[in-house]
């Protein structure tokens, strides 16, 4: 799989608490927000397999 570029315009403030957060995990702000959508990614994803699951089962 490659890669893409993706450009942001963000305020001073958020890109600040994005380097705070960052910075606390020893991460540059790219690879902190790269992870930040990759987990928000996956807990959607989990999410939607618990529903169709649960719709299988004739839980609700």
């Amino acid at each position: 799989m490659g890669t893409s570029v993706l450009s942001l315009r963000m305020d001073g403030e958020l890109l600040e608490r994005l380097r705070e957060r960052a910075a606390k995990r020893g991460m540059s702000v790219q690879d902190y927000v790269i992870r930040t959508l990759v987990r928000d990614d996956f807990d959607e994803r989990f999410q939607t397999a618990v529903d169709e699951t649960e719709k299988f089962y004739g839980v609700t």
